[in-house]
Parts: structure tokens; sequence; C-alpha cells
């Protein structure tokens, strides 16, 4: 009877594994979860994932430093998390990188932001599993630091991420309107931190149960 009940058990494990919502999360510091004490459950895709429950399996593949510009000085296509994050073979895709490619060095590149930004996105939309992608505006810039730019990033970052959007025909996520008027969540003016981390967290939350509903 045991050997029935553990052979039961391990089939309803399966199942539940096999019947998991996969979504991949794309960026850089700010998915990461730099600055973070206790990252590995405070960054958003942890703090997503208790929000998501069992039913989804959302993975974090952040690169500190990552640009999505190929000519910036640490493209996200060359890192190992991306080859990771296609290997995921995942359902859904959240890409946030911008804040990076705001550099004056990566910046001087910036007319071909929208084309590997579209790369990226074709680059998901050809792995079979893929039903869904969210790009998401970059948060705040406070003040300039590291070289990234408050200026690029809201004048010219922002606005383009939402023609990409438009252009590619995929829905964009705002992520910076939010966090207006809130410098106390971006305590190194740049980066999130827990409180800001799970405000990100509560607005893709939205959007994933928005997608879950239109499955049924």
């Amino acid at each position: 009877m045991k050997r029935i009940f553990c052979t039961f058990g391990l089939l309803a494990f399966i199942t539940l594994l096999n019947a998991q919502i996969k979504v991949a999360c794309i960026g850089n510091s700010i998915t990461y979860g730099s600055g973070i004490e206790g990252r590995d459950s405070l960054s958003y895709p942890a703090q997503l994932q208790k929000m998501m429950g069992k039913q989804w399996d959302i993975e974090n593949f952040g690169v500190s430093g990552a640009t999505l510009l190929k000519k910036g000085n640490k493209p996200y296509w060359k890192e190992t998390a991306f080859t990771a994050a296609l290997s995921f073979r995942p359902e859904i895709v959240i890409i946030k990188l911008g804040t990076n490619d705001s550099k004056p060095f990566n910046w001087q590149y910036k007319n071909e932001y929208p084309v590997d930004y579209k790369a990226l996105i074709d680059t998901f939309h050809n792995l079979e599993t893929v039903k869904k992608i969210f790009i998401c505006m970059p948060v705040p810039v406070v003040e300039d630091r590291w070289g990234i730019s408050k200026t690029v990033t809201e004048n010219e970052i922002v606005p383009m991420v939402k023609k990409i959007g438009e252009a590619n025909n995929v829905e964009v996520i705002d992520l910076y309107t939010p966090f207006a008027g809130k410098d106390y969540l971006l305590p190194d003016k740049i980066h999130p931190n827990a409180s800001g981390a799970a405000l990100m967290a509560s607005i893709l939350h939205e959007y994933l149960n928005k997608y879950l509903d239109s499955k049924k």
C-alpha cells in the first residue's frame, strides 16, 4: 500500500512539473537583484515566484552590467545566462534591459538598440515553447551613477521601448511610472531595494494573471 501511495505521489509531482508555466526573466543587475540582501529570495523574480505559486516556474536570468546592445561593453548575448534562458525553454519571457545601454560609450550605438531588441525578441519567438513575450520600460534613474544616464533613460530609452513594443507586436510593461516620487525604493539611485523589487513583482503579477486568464 505504501508503494502505491509513493508511486501516486511521484506521478502527481511529475504532473505538477509538466503543468508548470515557465517564465524566463531576462535582464541586468536590477533583475539579478544586486544590492538586495538575500537576493535569492527577495529579487523581483523570486518575489514574483512566491506571488504566483507552485503552478509557475519563474527563473532569474539577470546579469549585472548587461546591455541589450550587441556592441555594448557587456552584451547579454554573450552571457551564459542567455544560453541558459534559451535552454530553459520558457513559455513566457520578460525582458528588462536598457539601463546599462544608457552609458555614453554604449549609447553611441543607440541606432542599433531597436534592431538588437527586435533580434532578441525574434530569438525567443523562434523557440516553439514561447507563447508570450513582455518587454519592460526601465525603472527610473534617480541620478547619474556608474556612467548610467538619467537623461538618456528618461528621454530616449523609455519612449524607444514603447515604440519597439508597438513595432514588434509585444506587450510593454511600464516599470518606470510606478516609481515616480518613490526614490526611497532606489536607495543607491539605480537599483531597487527589496521593497522596490516587490513593487516590480506586483506589477508583473497582474500581467501574468491576465495571461493565465486568457488561456482559460
